[in-house]
């Protein structure tokens, strides 16, 4: 069952307007392609921002209705506000039933818990294509592409043209184009003795608030050592003190 969408003919352009269009919550947007002109047009901005969660509005063809008239339209660009849930435009483009269409459908992978490679192995699915491009006529457009991950091993991966396509449907890439959809890897794991090593690596090195101190038989800090010798300096002037002290009693006594 296709989307139905609502708009309205958009008689005024340019930025002025399209501001006042997203103050009322409207969005401005275009339609253009087939056999007509372009048509600028505006739609409801709640209407389209809950259609755009929906992953068929991306990959359908939608009907798109406007002044009592209905033509078949793909969605074909969207613009977001920076950091505001908020569309600032939308383009749509007309569908022509004779004609191929270029599309990017999503990929639905299915099987992945029943693969060698996750159930036996331990590994787990990467998926390096969420999408994939097509060519089709309209009404041979799949909603999504599945990919069945249920025979993949450690190390394997699925490719682009091991995909099983819907009849009608051919990839669009070059003919020696293969790129990888989906492959199942070991995640790395970091062994207890590893662990063990870290931690006692990272005590043994002393932090910049408090020195190590020195081992038993190493020589003491060259703060130390200073601060011994200048002590030892002060002892050995008052040790030389003293017998000048007693030589000067003696003499008083012998007078």
């Amino acid at each position: 069952m296709a989307i139905e969408i609502v708009a309205r003919k958009r008689e005024s352009q340019g930025t002025g307007p399209a501001r006042r269009l997203r103050r009322l919550g409207r969005v401005p947007g275009i339609v253009y392609g087939g056999d007509k002109g372009a048509v600028n047009i505006e739609l409801d901005h709640k209407d389209l921002y809950l259609n755009l969660r929906n992953e068929r509005f991306h990959a359908s063809i939608l009907t798109l209705e406007m002044g009592g008239a209905k033509e078949q339209v793909l969605l074909r660009s969207v613009t977001m506000h920076p950091y505001r849930p908020q569309v600032e435009h939308v383009d749509f483009q007309r569908v022509l039933k004779d004609r191929k269409l270029h599309m990017k459908v999503p990929l639905h992978f299915t099987n992945a818990e029943k693969s060698p490679g996750v159930k036996d192995q331990g590994g787990v699915v990467s998926h390096v294509l969420n999408e994939i491009d097509i060519t089709c006529f309209p009404d041979d457009l799949p909603e999504f592409v599945e990919v069945d991950l249920g025979s993949l091993s450690v190390g394997n991966s699925v490719h682009a043209r091991d995909l099983k396509l819907p009849k009608g449907v051919e990839l669009a890439i070059g003919k020696a184009d293969n790129p990888v959809v989906a492959t199942v890897v070991v995640p790395q794991l970091v062994t207890e003795e590893e662990e063990a090593a870290a931690v006692v690596s990272a005590s043994e090195v002393p932090t910049t608030e408090q020195a190590a101190e020195p081992k038993e038989g190493e020589a003491a800090a060259e703060g130390e050592k200073g601060a011994a010798a200048k002590g030892g300096d002060k002892g050995g002037d008052k040790a030389a003190a003293k017998p000048a002290a007693a030589e000067k009693a003696d003499k008083k006594e012998k007078k």
